[in-house]
């Protein structure tokens, strides 16, 4: 568990005259995008190909309130990814902030000062804003809605065996604010729920408020990156606002005026086009992600490198450089699940999805395609053992949700491979996971790659970017690496003695003729 770090001052008691702002310039536009003050945003790894070079990041200034007042009361229900940083950015903005989850076991663990999951920089933030009185942990919802002005669901929507999005949780939060709104209440959905959601909440707490109660529905989707989740919160690409009322609008306009945005759009628009904004979004840079990684198969076939060709399509200011790393495909807690519910209610609506639906199957062929490939590097696989070099969907995260590792490794295990395995940080979650139960954890890159027969670079953390090739080639089997993140250039490792299997690195030898050209020529 990460441990938070910190200390301060006292407990703030609530300040007054927040609610007298709710209405002060108001804008009553349907669709409407406004340029904000914004920190440049600065993204780690490469820097766009063809764009121009950012700006250098502004520092950010924190929000300096009089002694004992808050912008807003606050409460954020579920504290996974998204509602944890979503609550603690929230209380460094200057609100007073509960978050609220029903697992007490995660409530306790945050009130021992530490955290359910790893995500950079968090610790530091929740432990300031907690020592400050800004931020507190609870499991009683009914308590925490005594005089709150402004509530965020932001609990899980898992996806069902169908693909659709499971939103009881949503509504079961949403029955329980209706039955004790306290006030005037805006109601946030910041859960990826499916088109209609929120506008079908409000019918719903209808039927449980009491007579008068007044209460809002909003949706603000959430775009944050696990590993770089505060980066992308504090300092977003855009602010999306689904509300229709003047009043629901002008809230959420100054929860996020603390961000001090720089040229950042702010779009204010309906709740199904927020809603949809979101699943389209990642269902495009899935497909991004997909269509790169038919490229590389494209690529191994024709004698092509796909790093170059993604450069060389970046470059065009209408594709853009980001999501064009071919890999073993996409995981993690939204691209699959998105995708997946995209599909399903375009079902539903009577509407094809033929883009989005090959896009999930490319993803899936990829990742069996990434097995195929390490068996073949391996030869005759019963009995042979593979070193897999990380476990999380992606580097600086623990989360193992729809992790490639997963599906690889038990595609390898089905051909009677025996699987070692190591990530910097995802140890302690791996070894829970029933679907890893007989693969030996090892304790580092080195103790992984003990007698394997293959090396499997699996996530790109920055620490297998630097791999010790002598020392590791003297602990393995046989010196294969399936580095299926590209982090190495193929003749400098083989230059040290080892097979290099790359993504997408086809290359031609000798001047003998690839395969297309072979094809045609018997034509």
């Amino acid at each position: 568990m990460a441990a938070l770090h910190g200390g301060g001052a006292g407990r703030r008691s609530r300040g007054g005259g927040a609610r007298a702002s709710f209405l002060a310039g108001a804008s009553g536009a349907r669709n409407r995008i406004d340029r904000r003050r914004a920190l440049p945003l600065t993204s780690p790894g490469s820097l766009p190909l063809a764009e121009p070079a950012p700006r250098p990041p502004a520092p950010r200034r924190r929000v300096i309130l009089p002694k004992g007042t808050f912008v807003y009361s606050i409460t954020v229900v579920g504290t996974g990814y998204v509602g944890l940083v979503t609550g603690a950015c929230l209380a460094d903005f200057g609100n007073r902030v509960v978050c609220v989850d029903a697992d007490a076991s995660k409530i306790e663990l945050l009130n021992r000062n530490q955290l359910p999951f790893y995500e950079p920089g968090l610790p530091e933030l929740v432990a300031r804003n907690v020592a400050e009185g800004r931020l507190r942990f609870s499991n009683d919802l009914k308590s925490c809605l005594k005089g709150c002005q402004v509530v965020f669901i932001t609990v899980g929507t898992p996806p069902r065996p169908d693909g659709s999005a499971d939103t009881s949780q949503i509504y079961a939060v949403a029955k329980t604010v209706a039955q004790n709104l306290d006030g005037y209440t805006l109601v946030v959905q910041k859960s990826t729920a499916p088109v209609g959601t929120a506008r079908d909440l409000g019918r719903w707490m209808k039927r449980f408020a009491r007579r008068g109660a007044e209460f809002d529905v909003a949706s603000n989707p959430e775009f944050l990156r696990e590993g770089s989740a505060i980066e992308t919160t504090m300092r977003p690409d855009r602010v999306i606002i689904g509300a229709e009322t003047k009043r629901a609008q002008e809230i959420l306009r100054k929860i996020h005026d603390p961000l001090f945005l720089i040229e950042t759009p702010m779009v204010v628009t309906t709740l199904e086009t927020a809603e949809l904004i979101k699943y389209a979004s990642n269902c495009f840079l899935a497909t991004k992600i997909s269509f790169i990684n038919e490229m590389a198969n494209l690529c191994e076939a024709l004698g092509a490198d796909v790093q170059t060709v993604a450069k060389g399509i970046g470059m065009d200011r209408r594709i853009g450089s980001k999501f064009l790393h071919a890999g073993p495909g996409y995981g993690g807690s939204c691209f699959p699940k998105d995708t997946h519910a995209l599909s399903a209610f375009a079902r539903a609506a009577g509407v094809r999805s033929g883009i989005v639906d090959a896009t999930i199957a490319a993803n899936d062929y990829q990742m069996q395609r990434m097995v195929e490939k390490i068996v073949a590097a391996i030869g005759a696989p019963r009995g042979k053992t593979v070193a897999v070099l990380g476990l999380s969907f992606k580097p600086n995260t623990d989360d193992l949700r729809a992790a490639p590792a997963l599906t690889i490794i038990a595609g390898l295990r089905r051909r009677g491979v025996r699987v070692r395995a190591f990530d910097p940080v995802a140890m302690e979650g791996a070894r829970r996971l029933a679907a890893l139960r007989g693969v030996t954890f090892a304790a580092d890159a080195y103790d992984c790659a003990r007698g394997a027969h293959a090396v499997a670079i699996v996530t790109e953390w920055n620490e297998f970017r630097n791999l010790d090739l002598g020392r590791l080639r003297r602990l393995v089997r046989r010196p294969v690496l399936c580095d299926l993140r590209n982090l190495y250039e193929p003749e400098e490792v083989e230059a040290r003695g080892w097979k290099h299997v790359g993504v997408g690195k086809g290359r031609v030898r000798d001047g003998a003729p690839h395969r297309a050209s072979r094809r045609a020529r018997a034509r």
